[in-house]
């Protein structure tokens, strides 16, 4: 058995038993605010397990938001985008987590969802992205991506939408926020 398998499958038991009929807690500390979540490891048990893998090995401690998609420039509460988190630029390589569509987790790119960024299918390692809205051309089968494979859902948003909008609201160039919202620390709960 390969060790990234292995790793997940071990992640995936730890996983189970500190959830809650099948969903695992986890907190995301900001510098604007705290983000709870609920991951769907009965959904997407690889992205979950290999989350919890980065989570448990501290890669999110001081990592940063750094992207952001925004419908329209202006801060508003009636923006539609993404905020996209992890270690981006850190120059480190990271395993890669096999691709598990949203034709496989049931799940949908609606507002709180929490997903994997990635370039191709299979390549997603560290980074996620939160949506804010309707992202669903992101779902499998969609136009949202090149490859119409979409990307992975793997959680949601249950406390702290307000603070993903605050973030969102940063100011920013382009896709890129002007300053990275500092990422203090991502645990499990």
């Amino acid at each position: 058995m390969n060790k990234l398998l292995y790793i997940l499958i071990i992640a995936l038991v730890i996983s189970c038993k500190n959830s809650n009929e099948g969903k695992t807690i986890i907190r995301i500390e900001t510098t604007k605010g705290d983000i709870t979540a609920e991951l769907y490891p009965d959904k997407a048990p690889l992205t979950v397990a290999a989350f919890l893998k980065n989570i448990k090995e501290g890669i999110y401690n001081n990592s940063s938001f750094y992207r952001v998609v925004k419908s329209d420039p202006l801060p508003n509460d009636h923006n539609t985008g993404i905020i996209q988190g992890g270690v981006y630029g850190s120059g480190k390589e990271y395993d890669k987590i096999p691709h598990e569509s949203t034709k496989v987790s049931g799940l949908s790119h609606t507002t709180g969802i929490l997903s994997m960024a990635r370039l191709e299918a299979g390549t997603a390692s560290t980074e996620f992205f939160i949506c804010i809205g309707d992202q669903s051309p992101l779902d499998y089968g969609r136009r949202g991506t090149a490859d119409s494979l979409g990307m992975a859902a793997f959680g949601k948003v249950i406390d702290g939408m307000d603070v993903v909008r605050k973030i969102q609201n940063e100011p920013s160039s382009g896709d890129r926020f002007i300053k990275p919202i500092v990422i203090k620390k991502v645990s499990i709960e």
